[in-house]
């Protein structure tokens, strides 16, 4: 397969070493800002801000005692960016004051197995200073070499972004100093970065409004990250591409936001303050919602001087964010060409054989579910997850019928799931997608009521095995003979006379009471269609 060129010389031959890569994003108005507090290799993309007209989605021990875990390796960066209208101080909607502009800046981890320069595992949870070489540390003479897995993972996640990937993009240096990058510079994409122009597009959940948004992607950028410092102690798109687990946790993805406040009608932004130290997208949530408020108080007070670009941390205890360190400016990174990388140049070749092979993309499954007649709501829980919603094709694939799979799914599975800590991987490796497809059709057949289809499905999910084999060897087949119904009515009647006479006395609510008596005498195993008309008849029949 062609794989990446060099403008300055031949044709760079495919590695065979993978790179572990993470990805940040970065507003367009928000400059290149990378983080060093997490692992090597990264990509960065930047979302712009979304259509105007369109509804936004709303230590005890010192850093040097530490160091760093994983020196400089490569990440993906992105940022998105939107309007929040009508925000103040006390966090309701005012149409006449103010609205946010938001950028989210998100880094995410590649899944390479080497960093994005040098052969060095990049591992998580590794001791720290194991992984690391001279290149690690830009020592004297130590010359970085691409890793191209990192290229080849940046790219799919650039086409999976609906981006044009450039032919030709060049490396420069980012100089900033930390404990966590001690070579004092951050190979990363300035002014051509590997990718722009792309866009996501995004189903609203019905609670927030329904309907469908779609936010630009500015830009996509290989950069190497920095390490990160021990102290004493979620994507969907990532993860359908298979570029990135997506875990915020581990620090594989993280996302950092980029908030201003402004009045309503006002062309340009307003001071920009990042946030970061966010672990989940609730804390990000509550984040943006605590600065729209700080700043918004602020502008109404006439303090607007206050509000300054800076960096700040969000406290998760006190559930504020706090002043960490200045905001850099473009100035301050002094840009220059990466001298000792030639340009990235990438053959049409190679760029089509990645977009060959990208996988079914979240918004093309969602758009595949809502043809089988799915409501928004399961489309949107069943899409969520890639291993989730692969097992529900699983299903599909060995003939059940899309409502009830998507129901037993939600449901009962879900919830055993959550119960027994288990993963969708390991729910599969004991009851398989075809396994769940039969029991499904044993209920639609009429082979087992419901209820007996619950207590299977414990069976299964625990201890595998075939749902009809099951049946067999309980005996647990529904009872669809109507004299063995008739018979079970009766003898229910006869042994409740009391609640028969108020039943015809008036108090029809005593049909659920004969319902279940019914289901008891037959351990769950009726029809439950026939048995409701043969106790109905019954019920009503005259004295």
């Amino acid at each position: 397969m062609p794989f990446a060129t060099c403008a300055a010389g031949p044709a760079l031959a495919p590695l065979s070493l993978p790179a572990r890569t993470a990805a940040s994003a970065t507003a367009a108005r928000c400059g290149a800002f990378a983080s060093p507090y997490y692992p090597p290799s990264a990509l960065a993309c930047s979302l712009p801000r979304a259509d105007p007209t369109a509804a936004a989605p709303p230590p005890n021990a010192s850093r040097a005692a530490a160091r760093a875990q994983r020196l400089p390796g490569g990440r993906i960066r992105a940022l998105a960016v939107s309007v929040a209208e009508g925000q103040t101080a006390e966090g309701s909607a005012s149409e006449e004051e103010f609205e946010a502009v938001i950028g989210i800046e998100t880094h995410v981890q590649l899944s390479t197995d080497t960093k994005a320069f040098c052969s060095c595992p990049s591992r998580y949870g590794a001791p720290p200073n194991e992984h690391v070489c001279a290149t690690c540390m830009g020592l004297p003479g130590a010359l970085p070499v691409l890793n191209g897995a990192v290229v080849a993972a940046a790219v799919r996640l650039g086409l999976a972004l609906q981006c044009r990937v450039a032919e030709r993009s060049k490396f420069d240096r980012k100089q900033y100093f930390y404990p966590d990058l001690p070579k004092g510079y951050q190979i990363s994409q300035f002014d051509e970065p590997l990718a722009s122009g792309g866009h996501v597009v995004v189903d609203m959940p019905v609670e927030a409004g329904g309907g469908r948004k779609r936010f630009g992607v500015t830009r996509a950028h290989l950069e190497e990250d920095a390490g990160k410092s021990l102290h004493g102690g979620d994507g969907s798109q990532v993860r359908y591409v298979g570029v990135g687990n997506g875990n915020m946790a581990e620090g594989s993805m993280r996302c950092d936001v980029n908030v201003s406040v402004r009045p309503r009608g006002q062309e340009s932004f307003g001071t920009k303050v990042e946030v970061k130290n966010m672990n989940s997208f609730r804390d990000m949530q509550r984040a943006i919602d605590f600065e729209i408020r700080r700043q918004s108080s602020l502008l109404r007070d006439g303090r607007a001087h206050e509000i300054v670009q800076e960096t700040r941390l969000w406290d998760e205890a006190t559930q504020q964010t706090a002043p960490m360190r200045s905001k850099e400016g473009l100035a301050d990174y002094r840009y220059f060409p990466e001298p000792d990388l030639p340009a990235l140049a990438l053959s049409q070749p190679f760029l089509e054989q990645l977009r060959a092979d990208l996988p079914e993309l979240p918004e093309q499954r969602r758009r595949r579910y809502e043809a089988l007649g799915l409501p928004m709501q399961d489309v949107l829980v069943l899409a969520d997850d890639k291993e989730f919603s692969d097992y529900f094709d699983g299903v599909l694939a060995a003939g059940a019928d899309a409502k009830a799979a998507a129901n037993w799914l939600m449901g009962d599975l879900t919830a055993l799931l959550k119960a027994e800590r288990r993963s969708v991987a390991g729910m599969a490796a004991v009851m398989p997608p075809s396994s769940l497809a039969e029991l499904i059709a044993l209920i639609q057949e009429g082979t087992i009521s419901g209820k007996i289809g619950k207590e299977l499905l414990l069976v299964l999910f625990m201890e595998g095995g075939s749902a009809r084999k099951l049946v067999e060897a309980k005996g647990l087949l529904q009872i669809s003979d109507e004299a063995v119904i008739e018979r079970l009515v009766d003898e229910v009647l006869a042994g409740n006379a009391k609640q028969l006479e108020q039943y015809r006395a008036g108090k029809t609510k005593l049909q659920g009471f004969f319902t279940g008596q019914v289901m008891k005498a037959s351990g769950g195993r009726v029809n439950p269609g026939l048995m409701n008309k043969i106790l109905m008849k019954k019920l009503n029949a005259p004295p």
